[in-house]
This record gives structure tokens, C-alpha cells and sequence, in this order.
């Protein structure tokens, strides 16, 4: 074999990584995203554009990671998660405050750290169950609370409580693959019931507490803080069946919708396509997180299964509270429609999980041959 046919066949194993399924369903949801940020952003000159870069930075990123093998992976768990948890303290001790809240560092570029949060934590905690199969006991699952626990309670002191429900949510969801017993869990339900009017209800800052009553009751302060989402539950209401027509969504169009390229871009594709489109979109993520759970499911390790499930759980998670709190079921929390909401930390965030599960099915493919 010549060198120039060695070079090539080197290239080829690079791009051997992609997962088929999931690389279709990316797809399908990106060109919707892309499609939904045209008619979303017309009024915001270059928003588009931007968009595309974010989506083009975040498949190298994907590319990047899914070309790491998760025992490599596994040797950063404990610098990145130290690393995260580090930026965590210097943000509480001199971080840009914007909007009453200091979640954002200036290194010559603004940064939120707990983005990084959302793939240190389940890292660190995939490592530590990895390190401990075969002898787990009840105190292990202790230490994972407090692994868990320590940037949970730093996030939420900036404050952010979207941020903090995801990266707690997506923690959790690792020490509960890990083999967490129903009757800890159970246990941990019953808790949670009893502190939520108790210690956490009270602890809440005051837009925090009004957003959960609003979201009963939006009608209540109307012009105010339940704005968003009462024209955001109108303009799903108005796309009916068949939705109004792409760029013809008048709510929008016409600014009633607020963050209507980030947090509310669903409320613009559901006015515009409908509760048809809805369905679709709705099929789109339901194929995708069935996807993550079957990588998960045939995970060759422990940490594998653990990432692999953690990564889905992330995806389900932002969907759902996404499109959750655009229909007024769910407060409403600045969390991101997966691969259509503008945003570069975001997208970077969701490429690099999209990486891990490429890396754990293509890897799990290479053990079997």
C-alpha cells in the first residue's frame, strides 16, 4: 500500500467515529434550528450568521471529542472537575455581575463557568463509580452527593437556578445509573418533599419564588412577570394545526415574544409550523434520546454507561424544560432548545456530549471486534 492510499485511509478512520442514527437525527434537528433562527432572527442583523458559526464550532468540537477514547476521557475527570469547581470560587469572589446575578468571568473573554459544570460534574462522578465497581457501599454514594453537591451549592449562589437544576438533575442522574437503591431513592423523594417548603422555598431569591407563581397563575401580573409566558402559550395557541406559515409568525415578528432566538426560539417554531411541527420536532428529540439510552444500555464499562447515560439525560432534560415552560407547564428558567437555541457556550456544551456518545458506541464497536 502506498503512502498516499495509508494517508487517506488515516483521514477515513477519523470520520469512522460518527454514529449513523444519531448524525441523522443531529441533522434533521439542526436544519430545523437553522431554519427556525431565520424567520427568528430576521429583526437581529447577523444573528443567523452567528448561528451557523456556533454550529460549525460545536461539530468540530463533537468531532474533536468522539475521537477520544472514554479511558482517555477518564484521565480528566479530576483535573476538569477541579478546574470547574476553581472557577466556581473565583466567580462568588470577583465575578461580573449582569441582571443582579454573577455567574460570568472576564479572561480577556467573558466566560460562564458552570457550563462547564454540565460535563465536569458527570465526568468526575462516572470516574469515582468506575473507580469503586465491584465494592460500592451506601457511604460511596455519600462521597457522590458531596461531589455533586459542592458546584450544585456554588451555582446556586450566583444565582442560577436553571443552571443549578440541570447540573444537580444530570448528577443525580449518574448516582442513580450507578446503582442507587429504590428505597435511598425513595428516601431522597420523601426528603425533598418535606425541605422544599421548608428549608429550599424560603431560601428562594423573590423572582425566584415569583416565577414558580406565575407560571399557577400568569394572569396575575399580566404586563409584568408573567409576560413571557402568556405571549409565548398565544403564539402556540395561534399556529393551530398547521401553524401560520415560516417567517409568518406575527407574535414574534411583532417582538410580543421576548428571547424569541434563545430561550423561547420553540414558541417561534411552534406558531409557525403548529402542533404538526410540534410533533415532529417532539419525534426528532424522542428518537435522539432513545438513541443515547441504547449507547448507554450497551456500554462495554461502567463510566461508559454512566457518561453515555448521563449525556442523554442532559438532552432530555433541556427539551423538555424548554418546551415546558414555552406552554406554561414548567417556570421559566434560561435553558436552551438543544441545537436550535442561539447561544456559543450552549452549543459547545451539547456538541462536546454528542462527542462522548459517538466516542462510548464507537469504541464499544472496537472492544467487540
Amino acid at each position: 500500500m502506498d503512502n498516499k492510499a495509508v494517508y487517506w485511509q488515516r483521514i477515513r478512520a477519523y470520520f469512522t467515529v460518527f454514529d449513523g442514527p444519531l448524525s441523522i437525527l443531529i441533522f434533521l434537528i439542526v436544519a430545523t434550528g437553522i431554519v427556525t433562527m431565520y424567520s427568528a432572527g430576521m429583526d437581529f442583523p447577523g444573528r443567523l450568521e452567528n448561528h451557523m458559526r456556533n454550529i460549525v464550532i460545536a461539530f468540530f468540537v463533537m468531532w474533536f471529542v468522539a475521537n477520544i477514547p472514554p479511558q482517555t476521557l477518564m484521565r480528566f475527570a479530576i483535573p476538569l472537575y477541579t478546574f470547574g469547581v476553581a472557577l466556581l470560587v473565583a466567580v462568588a469572589m470577583f465575578g461580573m455581575i449582569k441582571k443582579g446575578a454573577r455567574r460570568w468571568l472576564n479572561v480577556g473573554v467573558v466566560i460562564q463557568p458552570s457550563e462547564i459544570l454540565k460535563i465536569a460534574v458527570p465526568l468526575m462522578l462516572a470516574w469515582y463509580f468506575q473507580k469503586r465497581e465491584g465494592s460500592l457501599r451506601w457511604r460511596d454514594f455519600l462521597i457522590a452527593t458531596v461531589i455533586l453537591g459542592i458546584p450544585t451549592a456554588l451555582i446556586a449562589k450566583q444565582p442560577d437556578l436553571g443552571t443549578t437544576l440541570l447540573v444537580g438533575t444530570i448528577g443525580f442522574s449518574v448516582i442513580f445509573f450507578a446503582g442507587l437503591s429504590w428505597r435511598l431513592l425513595i428516601g431522597l423523594i420523601l426528603a425533598t418533599a418535606i425541605l422544599i417548603p421548608t428549608v429550599i422555598w424560603p431560601r428562594l431569591h423573590d423572582y425566584q419564588r415569583d416565577r414558580v407563581m406565575v407560571m399557577l397563575d400568569p394572569s396575575k401580573d399580566a404586563l409584568g412577570k408573567g409576560f413571557h409566558i402568556i405571549q409565548s402559550t398565544i403564539a402556540v395557541g395561534s399556529g393551530g394545526v398547521t401553524g401560520k406559515g415560516w417567517t409568518k409568525g406575527t407574535q414574534s415578528h411583532l417582538e410580543f415574544i421576548p428571547e424569541h432566538t434563545t430561550d423561547f426560539i420553540s414558541a417561534v417554531y411552534l406558531e409557525e409550523f403548529g402542533f404538526i411541527g410540534s410533533l415532529f420536532l417532539v419525534f426528532l428529540y424522542f428518537l435522539l434520546i432513545l438513541r443515547g439510552l441504547m449507547i448507554a444500555a450497551n456500554a462495554p464499562t461502567m463510566f461508559s454507561r454512566l457518561m453515555a447515560g448521563a449525556v442523554t439525560t442532559a438532552f432530555f432534560i433541556y427539551s423538555f424544560v424548554n418546551m415546558g415552560m414555552v406552554i406554561g407547564i414548567l417556570p421559566v428558567v434560561g435553558v436552551p432548545l438543544p441545537f436550535m437555541s442561539f447561544g456559543g457556550t450552549a452549543m459547545m456544551t451539547l456538541g462536546m456530549g454528542l462527542g462522548i456518545l459517538m466516542s462510548v458506541q464507537h469504541n464499544r464497536k472496537l472492544m467487540k471486534s
